[in-house]
Protein backbone atom coordinates (compact mmCIF):
# COMPACT_ATOMS: atom_id res chain seq x y z
CA UNK A 1 0.00 0.00 0.00
CA UNK A 2 1.05 3.77 -0.87
CA UNK A 3 2.12 5.08 2.16
CA UNK A 4 1.79 9.14 2.89
CA UNK A 5 5.39 9.14 4.67
CA UNK A 6 6.45 7.74 1.23
CA UNK A 7 4.29 10.17 -0.97
CA UNK A 8 6.19 13.20 1.10
CA UNK A 9 9.67 11.31 0.81
CA UNK A 10 9.14 11.53 -3.04
CA UNK A 11 7.66 14.76 -3.57
CA UNK A 12 11.26 16.16 -1.61
CA UNK A 13 13.40 14.20 -4.06
CA UNK A 14 11.06 15.49 -7.09
CA UNK A 15 11.55 19.15 -5.92
CA UNK A 16 14.51 19.95 -4.15
CA UNK A 17 15.53 22.52 -2.69
CA UNK A 18 18.48 23.93 -4.62
CA UNK A 19 20.88 25.01 -1.88
CA UNK A 20 23.37 26.13 -4.19
CA UNK A 21 21.29 29.09 -5.40
CA UNK A 22 21.34 30.32 -1.63
CA UNK A 23 24.49 32.63 -2.65
CA UNK A 24 22.63 35.02 -4.99
CA UNK A 25 19.81 35.14 -2.00
CA UNK A 26 17.44 33.52 -4.27
CA UNK A 27 16.06 29.80 -4.28
CA UNK A 28 14.34 27.89 -7.54
CA UNK A 29 10.98 28.16 -5.64
CA UNK A 30 11.54 31.93 -5.62
CA UNK A 31 12.52 32.13 -9.33
CA UNK A 32 9.80 29.82 -10.33
CA UNK A 33 6.41 30.31 -8.78
CA UNK A 34 4.82 27.61 -10.14
CA UNK A 35 7.22 24.85 -9.11
CA UNK A 36 6.96 26.32 -5.96
CA UNK A 37 2.53 26.40 -6.36
CA UNK A 38 3.12 22.61 -7.32
CA UNK A 39 5.55 21.74 -4.29
CA UNK A 40 3.32 23.17 -1.83
CA UNK A 41 0.30 21.39 -3.16
CA UNK A 42 2.41 18.18 -2.96
CA UNK A 43 2.90 18.34 0.42
CA UNK A 44 -0.30 19.74 1.22
CA UNK A 45 -1.31 16.15 0.11
CA UNK A 46 0.61 14.22 1.69
CA UNK A 47 -0.37 15.77 4.85
CA UNK A 48 -3.55 15.47 4.64
CA UNK A 49 -3.10 11.44 3.51
CA UNK A 50 -2.07 11.24 7.02
CA UNK A 51 -5.06 11.13 8.28
CA UNK A 52 -7.05 9.15 5.55
CA UNK A 53 -7.01 5.67 6.12
CA UNK A 54 -6.85 2.78 3.90
CA UNK A 55 -7.53 3.17 0.07
CA UNK A 56 -8.94 6.34 0.84
CA UNK A 57 -5.40 7.47 -0.25
CA UNK A 58 -6.22 7.35 -3.88
CA UNK A 59 -9.27 8.66 -4.24
CA UNK A 60 -7.84 12.26 -2.09
CA UNK A 61 -5.22 12.46 -4.42
CA UNK A 62 -7.45 12.44 -7.67
CA UNK A 63 -9.82 14.59 -6.19
CA UNK A 64 -6.86 17.02 -5.34
CA UNK A 65 -5.00 16.24 -8.70
CA UNK A 66 -8.05 16.15 -10.73
CA UNK A 67 -10.47 18.75 -9.12
CA UNK A 68 -14.06 17.67 -7.66
CA UNK A 69 -16.14 15.51 -9.63
CA UNK A 70 -18.42 17.32 -12.05
CA UNK A 71 -22.11 16.17 -12.90
CA UNK A 72 -22.62 15.59 -16.46
CA UNK A 73 -25.25 18.07 -18.48
CA UNK A 74 -28.73 16.27 -18.89
CA UNK A 75 -28.34 17.61 -22.57
CA UNK A 76 -25.23 15.71 -23.40
CA UNK A 77 -26.48 12.61 -21.06
CA UNK A 78 -29.52 12.24 -23.45
CA UNK A 79 -28.41 13.43 -26.66
CA UNK A 80 -24.62 12.34 -26.35
CA UNK A 81 -23.88 15.77 -27.90
CA UNK A 82 -22.12 18.70 -26.49
CA UNK A 83 -22.37 22.59 -26.78
CA UNK A 84 -18.83 22.78 -25.81
CA UNK A 85 -17.40 21.19 -28.97
CA UNK A 86 -15.16 23.30 -31.63
CA UNK A 87 -17.45 24.83 -34.41
CA UNK A 88 -20.69 24.50 -32.19
CA UNK A 89 -22.54 27.51 -31.95
CA UNK A 90 -25.35 27.98 -29.98
CA UNK A 91 -28.72 31.12 -29.41
CA UNK A 92 -31.04 31.56 -27.16
CA UNK A 93 -34.89 32.44 -27.30
CA UNK A 94 -37.73 32.57 -24.86
CA UNK A 95 -41.38 32.97 -25.36
CA UNK A 96 -44.03 34.20 -22.51
CA UNK A 97 -47.42 34.95 -23.06
CA UNK A 98 -48.65 38.30 -23.29
CA UNK A 99 -50.15 38.05 -19.70
CA UNK A 100 -47.03 37.30 -18.41
CA UNK A 101 -45.38 40.00 -20.20
CA UNK A 102 -47.54 42.41 -18.74
CA UNK A 103 -46.84 41.63 -15.30
CA UNK A 104 -43.20 41.25 -15.66
CA UNK A 105 -42.29 43.32 -18.52
CA UNK A 106 -39.59 42.26 -20.91
CA UNK A 107 -39.76 38.97 -19.22
CA UNK A 108 -38.97 36.62 -22.20
CA UNK A 109 -35.89 39.15 -23.06
CA UNK A 110 -34.25 39.16 -19.47
CA UNK A 111 -34.77 35.17 -19.27
CA UNK A 112 -32.99 34.75 -22.41
CA UNK A 113 -30.16 37.18 -21.91
CA UNK A 114 -29.73 35.69 -18.42
CA UNK A 115 -29.15 32.39 -19.92
CA UNK A 116 -27.26 33.77 -23.18
CA UNK A 117 -24.46 35.22 -20.64
CA UNK A 118 -24.77 32.20 -18.64
CA UNK A 119 -23.87 30.20 -21.53
CA UNK A 120 -21.09 32.48 -22.48
CA UNK A 121 -19.47 32.43 -19.45
CA UNK A 122 -18.85 28.79 -19.91
CA UNK A 123 -17.29 29.02 -22.84
CA UNK A 124 -20.44 27.96 -24.99
CA UNK A 125 -20.11 29.98 -28.22
CA UNK A 126 -23.63 31.62 -28.55
CA UNK A 127 -24.64 34.43 -30.13
CA UNK A 128 -25.01 37.95 -28.32
CA UNK A 129 -28.61 38.32 -27.62
CA UNK A 130 -28.58 42.09 -28.63
CA UNK A 131 -28.45 40.77 -32.16
CA UNK A 132 -31.39 37.85 -31.62
CA UNK A 133 -33.17 40.42 -29.95
CA UNK A 134 -33.01 42.66 -32.65
CA UNK A 135 -34.40 40.41 -35.49
CA UNK A 136 -36.89 39.17 -33.40
CA UNK A 137 -37.98 43.54 -32.82
CA UNK A 138 -38.13 43.29 -36.76
CA UNK A 139 -39.63 39.80 -37.32
CA UNK A 140 -42.54 40.54 -34.55
CA UNK A 141 -44.35 37.21 -36.42
CA UNK A 142 -41.92 34.93 -35.98
CA UNK A 143 -43.06 31.46 -35.15
CA UNK A 144 -40.49 28.89 -34.42
CA UNK A 145 -37.27 28.24 -32.86
CA UNK A 146 -35.67 27.02 -36.05
CA UNK A 147 -36.66 30.20 -38.09
CA UNK A 148 -34.01 31.92 -35.50
CA UNK A 149 -31.83 29.14 -35.81
CA UNK A 150 -31.63 29.84 -39.91
CA UNK A 151 -31.18 33.32 -39.52
CA UNK A 152 -28.19 33.18 -37.53
CA UNK A 153 -26.60 29.68 -39.08
CA UNK A 154 -26.06 28.06 -35.70
CA UNK A 155 -25.66 24.81 -34.77
CA UNK A 156 -28.21 24.61 -31.68
CA UNK A 157 -31.10 26.86 -30.67
CA UNK A 158 -31.78 26.58 -27.05
CA UNK A 159 -35.82 27.36 -26.52
CA UNK A 160 -37.46 28.52 -23.56
CA UNK A 161 -41.47 28.32 -22.87
CA UNK A 162 -42.42 30.10 -20.01
CA UNK A 163 -46.21 29.26 -19.14
CA UNK A 164 -45.99 30.53 -15.56
CA UNK A 165 -43.59 32.83 -13.56
CA UNK A 166 -43.99 34.41 -9.83
CA UNK A 167 -41.93 36.58 -7.49
CA UNK A 168 -44.29 36.03 -4.15
CA UNK A 169 -45.36 33.44 -2.19
CA UNK A 170 -48.64 32.23 -2.88
CA UNK A 171 -51.71 34.37 -1.12
CA UNK A 172 -49.25 36.60 0.51
CA UNK A 173 -47.67 40.20 -0.67
CA UNK A 174 -44.80 40.10 2.14
CA UNK A 175 -43.00 37.00 1.43
CA UNK A 176 -40.57 36.42 -1.58
CA UNK A 177 -40.60 33.27 -3.43
CA UNK A 178 -39.15 33.18 -6.97
CA UNK A 179 -41.13 30.19 -9.59
CA UNK A 180 -40.86 29.26 -13.28
CA UNK A 181 -42.61 26.75 -15.09
CA UNK A 182 -41.22 26.40 -18.20
CA UNK A 183 -40.31 23.88 -21.35
CA UNK A 184 -36.40 23.76 -22.25
CA UNK A 185 -36.09 22.59 -25.74
CA UNK A 186 -33.43 22.21 -28.27
CA UNK A 187 -33.12 21.69 -31.93
CA UNK A 188 -30.85 20.67 -33.71
CA UNK A 189 -29.87 22.64 -37.46
CA UNK A 190 -29.39 21.05 -40.40
CA UNK A 191 -28.07 21.94 -43.92
CA UNK A 192 -31.00 24.21 -45.74
CA UNK A 193 -32.16 25.76 -42.55
CA UNK A 194 -34.55 22.90 -41.70
CA UNK A 195 -34.49 21.76 -37.92
CA UNK A 196 -35.50 19.34 -35.27
CA UNK A 197 -36.49 18.95 -31.78
CA UNK A 198 -33.19 16.32 -29.89
CA UNK A 199 -34.26 17.46 -26.16
CA UNK A 200 -36.81 18.74 -24.14
CA UNK A 201 -37.41 19.00 -19.98
CA UNK A 202 -39.64 20.65 -17.87
CA UNK A 203 -38.55 22.93 -15.65
CA UNK A 204 -40.09 23.45 -12.08
CA UNK A 205 -38.04 26.16 -10.47
CA UNK A 206 -38.75 27.55 -7.20
CA UNK A 207 -36.28 29.92 -5.13
CA UNK A 208 -35.79 29.86 -1.68
CA UNK A 209 -36.40 26.38 -1.79
CA UNK A 210 -37.27 25.76 2.15
CA UNK A 211 -38.45 29.43 3.33
CA UNK A 212 -39.58 32.12 1.51
CA UNK A 213 -37.39 35.66 2.01
CA UNK A 214 -39.21 38.35 3.73
CA UNK A 215 -39.80 41.30 1.67
CA UNK A 216 -38.41 43.81 4.85
CA UNK A 217 -35.12 41.96 4.17
CA UNK A 218 -34.76 42.50 0.23
CA UNK A 219 -36.74 44.87 -2.07
CA UNK A 220 -38.58 43.53 -4.86
CA UNK A 221 -36.12 44.52 -7.79
CA UNK A 222 -33.00 42.66 -5.63
CA UNK A 223 -35.23 39.66 -5.01
CA UNK A 224 -36.04 40.00 -8.94
CA UNK A 225 -32.56 40.39 -9.80
CA UNK A 226 -31.23 37.39 -7.55
CA UNK A 227 -34.25 34.75 -8.75
CA UNK A 228 -33.01 35.53 -12.84
CA UNK A 229 -29.55 34.67 -12.25
CA UNK A 230 -30.31 31.86 -10.33
CA UNK A 231 -32.78 30.69 -13.18
CA UNK A 232 -30.05 31.22 -16.14
CA UNK A 233 -27.94 29.06 -14.01
CA UNK A 234 -30.63 26.37 -13.15
CA UNK A 235 -31.40 26.15 -16.99
CA UNK A 236 -27.49 26.45 -17.77
CA UNK A 237 -26.80 23.67 -16.21
CA UNK A 238 -28.66 21.88 -18.41
CA UNK A 239 -25.77 22.47 -20.85
CA UNK A 240 -22.62 22.54 -18.85
CA UNK A 241 -21.02 20.42 -16.26
CA UNK A 242 -21.40 21.78 -12.71
CA UNK A 243 -19.20 20.42 -9.72
CA UNK A 244 -20.86 17.25 -7.94
CA UNK A 245 -22.83 18.68 -4.55
CA UNK A 246 -23.49 22.10 -5.95
CA UNK A 247 -26.91 21.44 -6.39
CA UNK A 248 -29.53 23.66 -6.12
CA UNK A 249 -32.01 21.39 -4.01
CA UNK A 250 -29.55 21.79 -1.59
CA UNK A 251 -29.81 25.49 -1.14
CA UNK A 252 -32.56 27.48 0.93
Amino acid sequence: MFSSLAFLSVSSEVFPMNVSSGISGRSSFARSPRLLSLSLKLVLTGLMLLSVPGCNYFLLLGYLIGGPPQIEPLFEKETKKSMTDKDVRVAVVCFASDELKFKFDNLDHIIANRVTNQLAAKKIEVVPYDEVRAWLRENPDWDTAVEVGAEFDVTFVVYIDVSDFSLYERDSNSLFRGRCDAIVSVYEMETGGDGERIFSRDLNSVFPIEVPRSASDVSFDQFRMEYIWRLGDEIGRMFYPYLNGDDFNHTA
